[in-house]
């Protein structure tokens, strides 16, 4: 596992979730396509908590604290109870990109780290501490294809009644 390269990854990650939110209005930001969805700034602030109380802390504790249970978390509950939407979004962006600093900080100065060490996951299978960084990296990715999902949404529904079917196939 190339410890520099994800790190690397996500630098760049952070840098495209910044330029995907770029020139949003607070009205988008908080904008959703159906009450199931997540609005920009849900999906911002999710990620936040994410780099503060799951990836970090989940590794940490499997790097150094064997035997010690995961802290409990609930993404797809704080979305409400942590009241997202009503948040500020350059706010949180700015408080994101810090705590992702913070992330690769941290990442860059562990010590010969054994990827291989594996805790018992909430769902009963032991869960390497590798695995856990390989899903931090790509969880980027889903939400960088949710907030692309998100500005396609508003657009066509911005741009209605005229269609977008021209532009091809979504």
């Amino acid at each position: 596992m190339e410890l520099e390269q994800c790190v690397a990854t996500m630098q760049r990650n952070a840098q495209r979730i910044a330029a995907l939110v770029a020139g949003v209005s607070d009205e988008q930001a908080r904008w959703k396509p159906d009450a199931e969805s997540w609005s920009i700034l849900e999906v911002v602030n999710h990620l936040l908590d994410e780099e503060r109380e799951d990836f970090r802390v989940r590794i940490d504790y499997t790097l150094h604290r064997p035997g010690e249970k995961w802290p409990p978390i609930d993404p797809g509950g704080w979305v409400t109870q942590r009241r997202y939407n009503e948040r500020d979004l350059s706010e949180s962006l700015a408080a994101w990109l810090a705590e992702r600093d913070r992330s690769t900080a941290w990442l860059t100065g562990l010590e010969a780290p054994d990827w291989d060490a594996a805790e018992l996951a909430p769902w009963g299978d032991p869960f390497p501490a590798g695995n856990l960084l390989a899903a931090w990296v790509a969880h980027d990715l889903l939400h960088m294809r949710q907030l692309v999902e998100l500005h396609w949404a508003w657009t066509t529904a911005q741009l209605a009644p005229r269609t977008v079917q021209y532009a091809g196939d979504w």
